[in-house]
């Protein structure tokens, strides 16, 4: 029993240690903000496999029976899907000379793993239900691999509880490696989604110091217009230029501003539930932390809208930031989440019990520096309504003091 744990604990290791520093690699990039490439992805798979091989602890097949198709479970849920062909074939030849199996059988098996793959691909399902479908696909050869090439004179009972021991090890090893990928890659989203909030924030807070910079030149100018004397001709050449140099000054300033603060959006089919989805998953830490129950009502079905990924999810981060901050100290806190499906729109409603607003509060609420916080700039919910607006929706909301609040997204269907 000590060598299967030890068997199973070491060759995971070996798989999940390029994995993780290949998130390292994805953290410093994202930081950076420089582009990705898909090489070192290759390569921390490649090398997963390659220490399997080369210093797996081996028993009883193990190895090339279970651990050597998580990484090709990895590509495929990755849409690698050249990485995935190349791994096959790898693992084509490694079981048939380690196990002495047909490569008739070895490439079949992986042929549909192939062919199921570009299926439910294009059926939209998470990586859960492609995981599934590939134990199942297991089952079914492995089943006929152990019974026929590696244990034929063994009694079907006892192949059938070590085909179920193998497979369980497989469905583990395998989850678990895919929680520890959406993790990491959800807590480096949800970190470069609140960063860029952030920046924007600043960079907007940036318009105090400029309203400065931008007040002393109207002055100069001003005063200038005062002291300036009409029937004089060459005191009026005099200022008027340095009028027109101060004025040239200000637009300057002005265009520097506004080039830094304008939003820009690229828009993509996006599945909404399965956006909404990850964020609810991304927050559940924030959400814990501060003793708040959630509901987030997402069917088990997709609605593609055309939207900015990073900008929404900034936009529904931003609100949920805001319903925690609003909770109450006392009592019981819960924030729901509900879609509803119109004609042409859907409606994405975010409601909390918290504090709520006065009526005063609310008309200003998505006034640009209004803020009831005392360290708020008062720029988030100008700025997340503006990006609402810039994909052709609405944002509103609606709040009574000591009830709590509903934010109301509404988005154009595609």
């Amino acid at each position: 029993m000590s060598i299967i744990l030890e068997t199973i604990i070491v060759n995971t290791i070996f798989l999940l240690f390029p994995l993780a520093i290949y998130l390292v690699y994805i953290a410093y990039i994202r930081n950076m903000d420089l582009e990705e490439k898909t090489i070192f992805f290759d390569l921390a798979i490649f090398s997963s496999i390659y220490f399997i091989i080369r210093y797996g602890v081996d028993f009883d097949y193990i190895i090339p029976l279970v651990l050597l198709n998580i990484p090709l479970l990895i590509c495929y849920l990755k849409k690698n899907n050249l990485s995935a062909v190349i791994l096959s074939f790898i693992c084509v030849i490694y079981c048939h000379n380690m196990l002495g199996i047909s490569h008739i059988i070895l490439l079949l098996e992986y042929f549909v793993y192939f062919i199921v793959y570009n299926f439910i691909i294009h059926r939209h399902l998470t990586p859960p239900y492609i995981i599934s479908y590939f134990v199942l696909i297991k089952a079914f050869v492995i089943s006929l691999e152990v019974n026929i090439f590696i244990k034929p004179t063994v009694n079907p009972v006892h192949n059938a509880i070590y085909v179920f021991a193998i497979l369980l090890i497989f469905t583990m090893i395998s989850y678990l490696i895919l929680y520890f990928l959406q993790k990491g890659e959800e807590i480096m989203d949800l970190n470069a989604t609140i960063n860029e909030l952030e920046k924007e924030k600043r960079v907007r807070a940036s318009l105090f110091k400029i309203t400065h910079e931008i007040k002393n030149p109207i002055a100069v100018c001003k005063g200038y217009l005062d002291m300036m004397d009409y029937n004089d001709g060459e005191t009026v050449r005099r200022y008027t230029k340095i009028v027109k140099d101060e004025i040239g000054r200000t637009l300057i300033l002005m265009d520097d501003f506004l080039s830094c603060t304008k939003v820009k959006i690229e828009k993509e089919e996006v599945d909404l539930y399965l956006l909404l989805e990850e964020i609810g998953d991304a927050l559940q830490p924030l959400f814990r932390k501060n003793k708040i129950a959630t509901c987030i009502e997402v069917p088990d079905e997709e609605l593609y809208v055309m939207l900015d990924y990073n900008r929404m999810k900034q936009v529904i981060v931003n609100v949920l930031k805001n319903a925690i901050e609003a909770k109450k100290n006392e009592g019981k806190n819960k924030i729901w989440i509900e879609i509803e499906e119109e004609k042409e729109k859907v409606v994405i409603f975010i409601r909390d019990n918290g504090i709520g607003m006065d009526s005063n509060t609310l008309k200003k609420v998505d006034e640009m520096f209004y803020t009831t916080k005392e360290k708020g700039t008062g720029l988030g919910v100008s700025l997340s309504k503006e990006i609402v607006e810039l994909h052709g929706g609405a944002m509103k909301y609606y709040s009574t003091l000591g009830k709590g609040t509903t934010v109301a997204i509404s988005l154009p269907l595609a």
